[in-house]
Formats: structure tokens, C-alpha cells, sequence
């Protein structure tokens, strides 16, 4: 954001702080990388001028991408790309539940593919071979 000296200060929006921290965390010219920490929320509103709302905002944003976890009272770190979505402690609800249904239909499939081994087994054994 380019201002003139003139012109009163800009606070940046939820958006705006969200797209510079994902260029930070992925970017060509990354600052932040797995594991590392990104600054308190708090501190950070305080910083830009802007609520603690906007920040957790921005943060949340960027978890629901899959970019970062929020872990309650301890921060919010950058994701490990290597680790599945939504199998680590503060992913995005989201993608919990994502997870969670994905196991479950997962689950369903291996049930449902035994059960065809059983009947194929079954009827196969009943059936004469066509000529």
C-alpha cells in the first residue's frame, strides 16, 4: 500500500493481513516456514492499528486454507505440509470433520469390499461355469 505522506494511514482489513502472511508462509521469498510461529495476535493488532477480531480473522483465514493451526493458549504455527490435513491438534474444524467423515466413508468401502469378496465366493460356488 503506497500512500502519500499526506494521507492518513490506511488500516489493512482481515483480507489484506491474511494475503500478506500467506505470501510470508508460501511465497517465493518465504519468512515463515513449518513449525515456526507467527506473531501473537494480539501484539499484531496492536502493531497494525486494527482489532484482535480483524487479526484472528486473518489467522483463521489462513487455517481454513490449511496454511496454519491456531493451538489455544499457545499460538498459531505454520502447517506442515508433509502432515495430512485435519490429523493435527488446532486444525480448522473443517477439515476435521472432513477427516472424520473421509474415515468413516473409508471405513464403509473396506466393509462393503469384503462383503462382495463373500458374496462373489458364494454365488461363484453356486453357479456352473457358462460354456
Amino acid at each position: 500500500m503506497d500512500q502519500s505522506p499526506a494521507a492518513p494511514k490506511q488500516t489493512p482489513t482481515a483480507k489484506e493481513i491474511a494475503a500478506e502472511y500467506r505470501e510470508k508462509i508460501a511465497g517465493p521469498d518465504r519468512e515463515y516456514g513449518p513449525g515456526d510461529q507467527l506473531p501473537a495476535a494480539r501484539k499484531l493488532a496492536k502493531e497494525l492499528g486494527v482489532q484482535l477480531m480483524t487479526v484472528q480473522s486473518a489467522f483463521g483465514q489462513l487455517r481454513d486454507e490449511g496454511l496454519v493451526l491456531t493451538q489455544q493458549g499457545r499460538g498459531t504455527f505454520v502447517r506442515d505440509p508433509s502432515v495430512p490435513l485435519g490429523t493435527e491438534p488446532g486444525s480448522s474444524p473443517a477439515f476435521v470433520a472432513l477427516a472424520d467423515e473421509l474415515s468413516t466413508i473409508h471405513d464403509a468401502l473396506r466393509l462393503l469390499a469384503e462383503r462382495l469378496d463373500r458374496l462373489e465366493q458364494l454365488v461363484g460356488s453356486e453357479i456352473p461355469p457358462s460354456s
